[in-house]
């Protein structure tokens, strides 16, 4: 089922928030398509630091050298619906493949490149250029309470521990990544407490976002959910 195209004044922002493996990537992909809208996965600019940090070997405690590295390297979005992740990113002058973000040396490290002022402030910064002057469709863990916080639309996707372990061990199988389930878990466990303990934008509900629990649901039925919100609000709009 496809809608047509969405028009707002201003344009239509949709914040997708969400722990690890929620499925907010996938879904927020969907709802951009199905709305014909723009799509960016937040989360990747972050592991496309975390990349970086380890390719150069920049001390990942260190908020202002992490700043500095996305400074001389900047880390870049182009939109691309033929492209696996919905959009290609690339740090520098090289472009980064689904394999490079997802490793699990990376993973092991995000949360902690995430978690530094300076980085942040950065990174929301290129993240509010890229929602300026089109409707968009943006998945992360402060988009609904920092990036975008007048978001007319904003959704906060949770799903069981068990559920999102399935998720994301899957995600990694299909790009390539050995997976060790119970050490996938632990990752998972310790993610949440570090997003949700953070001093700097804690990963957080917004307090008029739709929370919606995909642990029973099909991608396909939260994607309706969705969409079903976006048109109560366009027809209150009219």
């Amino acid at each position: 089922m496809k809608a047509a195209p969405v028009t707002f004044t201003p344009p239509l922002q949709i914040a997708i928030d969400g722990p690890a493996a929620s499925g907010k990537t996938t879904v927020a992909r969907l709802v951009a398509r199905r709305l014909h809208v723009l799509y960016l996965d937040t989360g990747a600019m972050y592991r496309a630091l975390a990349y970086l940090a380890l390719q150069t070997r920049t001390d990942v405690d260190n908020g202002a050298a992490l700043a500095h590295l996305a400074a001389v390297q900047p880390i870049a979005v182009d939109i691309d619906e033929a492209a696996p992740l919905g959009f290609r990113i690339t740090a520098g002058s090289r472009e980064l493949t689904d394999a490079m973000l997802q490793g699990n040396d990376v993973t092991a490290i995000v949360s902690t490149v995430a978690a530094h002022a300076d980085v942040r402030a950065a990174m929301v910064a290129a993240q509010r250029r890229i929602a300026v002057g089109s409707p968009v469709v943006m998945a992360g863990r402060d988009i609904g309470t920092v990036v975008l916080p007048h978001a007319p639309v904003k959704i906060y996707l949770d799903a069981s521990v068990a559920a999102r372990v399935e998720r994301r061990r899957a995600q990694l199988e299909r790009a390539g990544v050995n997976v060790d389930v119970r050490h996938l878990r632990q990752e998972i466990d310790e993610r949440d407490r570090l997003d949700r303990t953070r001093a700097v934008s804690p990963l957080e509900p917004a307090a008029d976002a739709h929370v919606i629990d995909s642990s029973d649901l099909t991608v396909e039925g939260v994607v309706d959910e969705i969409c079903a919100i976006v048109a109560r609000l366009e027809t209150r709009a009219q």
